[in-house]
């Protein structure tokens, strides 16, 4: 069972009246979210309802029609080419089955953002690769194979290793335990409580898991009708919904199972 964490007063990421289309689609309109430093996020919402859109917003990797993101108090529609490669350098991104390079090897891969952002020598950067593939339990013969020689969960972990090559305040999680067995799953969910709580992470993550709801997240923000209807702990979204989806997501049987993991 997973301790509160206490978010500090100032958020590391606040997003305002965000608005997001593809098309005559509507995304997002008029969404405002928090991020607090130190916290687990849990963003939860419905199939194709855009919360892995909104991790994409954050992060750069798509373009907002409207509104604010102010990400360590720096809104990065101003940012300069210079302000966001140090944006990039302080954050870091785990994509659904790691999304790591097929030609490169798991060392090659956690190196490419030290590759990118920072000048080293190749022994160096090799120390520095093995300390994160340590870090998220993985052996060190794993570091010369290729990710097709994975299993899904080893390519998570490689995928979250090369997410914490540059030491980042903050780390994206796209659907981090989908696809894996319910064991697996958990021994995720532990490394990342594990983590946050040693490296003193903020952490962004998608998911419908429950389970990993319950184990590890701080709050939760839910995503429908456009925009962030909720945000509250797992109990007080189960205790209070106020939204027919909310009720329908926390309030079942698979939510009451997974209750057995909070505090």
């Amino acid at each position: 069972m997973v301790a509160q964490r206490t978010s500090q007063a100032t958020p590391l990421i606040e997003v305002s009246h965000l608005r997001k289309s593809f098309g005559s689609q509507v995304i997002f309109d008029d969404l405002n979210l928090d991020v607090y430093e130190g916290e687990v996020l849990g963003i939860v919402g419905k199939s194709g309802g855009g919360k892995s859109v909104l991790l994409r917003c954050l992060t750069g990797l798509e373009q907002i029609a409207g509104g604010d993101i102010n990400f360590f108090g720096e809104n990065i529609a101003k940012m300069s080419k210079k302000q966001h490669r140090h944006l990039e350098a302080r954050s870091g991104i785990l994509f659904q089955d790691g999304a790591l390079f097929s030609a490169l090897t798991v060392l090659q891969n956690i190196q490419v953002p030290m590759r990118e952002h920072i000048s080293l020598p190749k022994n160096i950067m090799d120390e520095l690769a093995y300390l994160k593939l340590s870090l998220v339990g993985l052996p060190s013969n794993a570091a010369h194979k290729l990710p097709s020689e994975l299993s899904g969960g080893m390519r998570k972990r490689a995928g979250l290793a090369r997410a914490l090559a540059l030491d980042p305040k903050i780390v994206f999680l796209d659907e981090p335990t989908a696809g894996l067995d319910p064991i697996g799953a958990h021994d995720f969910d532990m490394l990342i409580n594990d983590l946050q709580r040693t490296l003193g992470l903020t952490v962004f993550m998608v998911t419908h898991d429950l389970d990993s709801i319950f184990a590890i997240c701080d709050r939760v923000a839910v995503l429908a009708d456009c925009h962030i209807v909720r945000t509250g702990t797992p109990t007080q979204l189960q205790n209070d919904p106020g939204h027919p989806w909310i009720k329908a997501y926390f309030c079942g049987a698979r939510a009451r199972a997974a209750q057995q993991y909070e505090e």
